[in-house]
Order: structure tokens, then C-alpha cells, then sequence
């Protein structure tokens, strides 16, 4: 029997897209039902059930008429499905999730069900080097591509969003016993230098839950933010946030050796996101603020005694 309705989302993840788009939402929430159905309908599809997670969309699963799972996924922000498609495109000979079809007048896309079902199969011992090795492999395949129309830059959003609000929040909050620290890698924001060898389609979301295992424990790259840049910046941000507080010195390393960029090219970057998250969840109450402060605090301890 075949199933093309679901109901009502579920109430976790209009608390998350709430919080993150504000109650202007509620709308395409009551909507989004409806626009899987009518995506279920187009492409011959059996619904699943909802999976709970991510912050910008509603996720179901699904099978097709051959019995094949997969991943429906219906975007708030029609310009975020574009361009998160068109990544995923553009990179579909490398380690992401295939795009099985897509709906731009419903911004609904059908995706590949990673590893057989929702969150991937287990990763492998050597996560780190093999999660390296993906991350390489999108880059070179993105640098290969001249498609870099609809694309934002990162150069833009560093300097029009990420810059000016480090420097509001480092005056606006009362960092408390972490203002040394802060005052002490503001510095860093005046070393970033991107090189145009490295210009290339970026993920720029690499937290874990965006690497995704298959039954061969090779892993896929999903949800990306994509923009155009330094390729140092995805590098920093997996040594940063792919576990939090975890393992971030092995990653610098791995990437360093990966991407031949020097440890002293990337560290500038890792302190500027270590910077603006420490700053970000002072201003939220965030409980991880700590573990982000140790973050930048051992980054900067480390580049220094390094002569960076």
C-alpha cells in the first residue's frame, strides 16, 4: 500500500525551524505536509515516516516503486534549496548524497538515504583520515568546476557578517573570565588572507551530524551551507566543530597533511570561528561556551608556541 501523507510535522522540529526562522514560518510549517504529498505524488513515491532533525527543512523518509529508501527533504528558503542542490550537484561524483530528483516550484528534493537509513550506518576507526580524504576530494572536485554562478563568497560573508559581529559581541558582552582571551584573538581577524589557488565551492558546514557513513563506512558530505572560497575555511571549521571540544589538534593536523596548507595558514582560520562561536554562545547562554573557550584557548596557546 502505498502511503503520500503524514500529518502534521513533528512538534521538535517546528520548535527548531521556529527558533531559527521566526514565527513568519508558521505558514509553509502547515504547508510542508502537503508539499511532500504532492512530491510523493509526482514522483510515484511511498512515504515513511518523519525524521526528526536539522534546523532549515522538514525530512521524511520514503521508498520508490523498486522499493529503493531515500530521503525527502522540503527547504523553508527556496534560495537555500537551490543552491544546497546545486552543490550537491555539482559534487555528485564525489562524497555526498545523490540528488534522485527535484522540485524547484516546491523546493522539495529526493536524496539518497545514506547507509540505508536516516543518520548513516557506523563510521570506521579511522574516522579522521577518512573523513580527511572526503573532504580533499570535494575540493578538488570543486575546483575542477567553473559553475560558480549562484553562489555567495565567502570573502563577503566574512566581511559583511562574520567580522562585524565579532567585534559587536566582543564589545556588547561581558566575556568575564574569558576576556583576556577574547581581547587576545581579536588580532586574528586582521591575518585572514585567502589565496585564489584554493578557490573552490565550499561545504562550510562540516559539523558531524553532516557526514553521513554508508555500509562500507565511507562517508558522504550532506546539508552544505555553499559558498565560494579559501578551501582554509572548511578545513578549520571540521578541526573546530566536527566534535566539539574533541580530538581538534588531530584534525588540524590531518588537515594540514591532507590539504598541504601549513598549520600556520589554517590556524588564523580556526581561531576566528573558535572566536566567533565562543562569542555566540556567550550571548545565547550556550552550555558549550567552556568547551569553546578551552577551544580557542589551547589554539592560541598552541600557535604561539609555534611562532604563529
Amino acid at each position: 500500500m502505498i502511503k503520500r501523507t503524514l500529518g502534521e510535522i513533528p512538534a521538535g522540529c517546528r520548535r527548531r525551524l521556529l527558533a531559527h526562522y521566526g514565527h513568519g514560518v508558521e505558514t509553509w510549517l502547515d504547508a510542508a505536509p502537503g508539499l511532500l504529498a504532492e512530491a510523493a505524488e509526482r514522483w510515484k513515491l511511498s512515504l515513511g515516516d518523519y525524521f526528526d532533525a536539522g534546523h532549515a527543512s522538514v525530512v521524511a523518509t520514503a521508498t520508490d516503486l523498486d522499493g529503493r529508501p531515500l530521503l525527502l527533504k522540503a527547504w523553508v528558503d527556496a534560495g537555500r534549496y537551490r543552491r544546497e542542490v546545486a552543490a550537491l550537484r555539482l559534487w555528485a561524483a564525489g562524497p555526498t548524497a545523490e540528488v534522485l530528483a527535484a522540485g524547484d516550484d516546491l523546493s522539495v528534493a529526493a536524496l539518497e538515504l545514506v547507509g540505508g537509513r536516516p543518520g548513516g550506518a557506523g563510521g570506521p576507526p579511522g574516522e579522521t583520515q577518512v573523513v580527511a580524504a572526503a573532504i580533499q576530494g570535494l575540493h578538488m572536485l570543486a575546483r575542477r568546476s567553473t559553475r560558480l554562478d549562484g553562489f555567495p563568497w565567502l570573502a563577503r560573508y566574512l566581511q559583511g557578517e562574520v567580522v562585524p559581529r565579532i567585534q559587536w559581541r566582543a564589545h556588547a558582552f561581558d566575556a568575564g573570565v574569558w576576556r583576556s582571551l577574547v581581547d587576545g584573538a581579536l588580532p586574528a581577524l586582521a591575518d585572514l588572507e585567502e589565496d585564489p589557488s584554493r578557490t573552490a565551492v565550499l561545504h562550510a558546514d562540516l559539523y558531524r551530524e553532516n557526514v553521513l557513513f554508508d555500509q562500507q563506512a565511507q562517508p558522504h558530505l550532506i546539508d552544505p551551507l555553499p559558498i565560494v572560497g579559501d578551501t582554509a575555511f572548511d578545513w578549520a571549521f571540521w578541526a573546530v566543530y566536527y566534535d566539539l571540544g574533541h580530538g581538534t589538534e588531530g584534525r588540524l593536523v590531518a588537515a594540514s597533511r591532507t590539504s598541504r596548507i601549513p598549520i600556520p595558514v589554517l590556524a588564523p582560520w580556526c581561531r576566528l570561528l573558535a572566536l566567533d562561536g565562543l562569542l555566540f554562545y556567550l550571548e545565547t547562554d550556550d552550555p558549550r561556551a567552556p568547551r569553546m573557550a578551552e577551544v580557542l584557548s589551547n589554539l592560541s596557546a598552541s600557535t604561539s608556541r609555534s611562532g604563529t
